[in-house]
């Protein structure tokens, strides 16, 4: 029982050597430092437009970007959005007083964007060639009835 009840004075902070800790647990979560002034924004709520979020991110800097991802086919935020910096430390400070907060309702989590993977080139089909006129021939032998 005395261990439970220690875990949960140095969870809320009320001894003087959880604020050590909490500092120490500050800095060990926030040592990775960022490479880009681009951060990546989770945890939208699907009414959050490109005004709202820009709107809430300009207090810690110059807003280069921001922008909700939407779905091409029915235009609606799939629930994240990405936006740009013009320093690093400007994106810092967004990242420590927005991560965890509420935003239209929703919390969002703030994180270093990652850059973008390039894709692999769609495979081609192999059993059809394509002659000289451009008509393509199937190869299939047999009869399908």
């Amino acid at each position: 029982m005395a261990f439970f009840s220690t875990v949960r004075r140095v969870l809320n902070g009320s001894s003087s050597s959880s604020s050590v800790l909490r500092s120490q647990w500050t800095c060990f979560r926030l040592s990775s430092t960022l490479t880009s002034p681009k951060l990546f924004i989770s945890g939208l709520s699907r009414l959050t437009t490109d005004e709202k979020l820009q709107e809430a991110f300009t207090s810690f800097g110059q807003l280069v970007e921001a922008k909700v991802i939407t779905d091409r086919a029915t235009g609606r935020s799939k629930g994240f959005g990405f936006v740009t910096y013009s320093t690093i430390e400007e994106a810092e400070k967004a990242r420590e007083g927005m991560n965890a907060k509420f935003l239209d309702g929703w919390v969002i989590f703030v994180d270093p964007a990652k850059p973008r993977e390039p894709r692999p080139p769609p495979p081609q089909p192999q059993s059809a060639e394509t002659s000289e006129f451009g008509i393509r021939t199937n190869k299939t032998i047999g009869w399908c009835g």
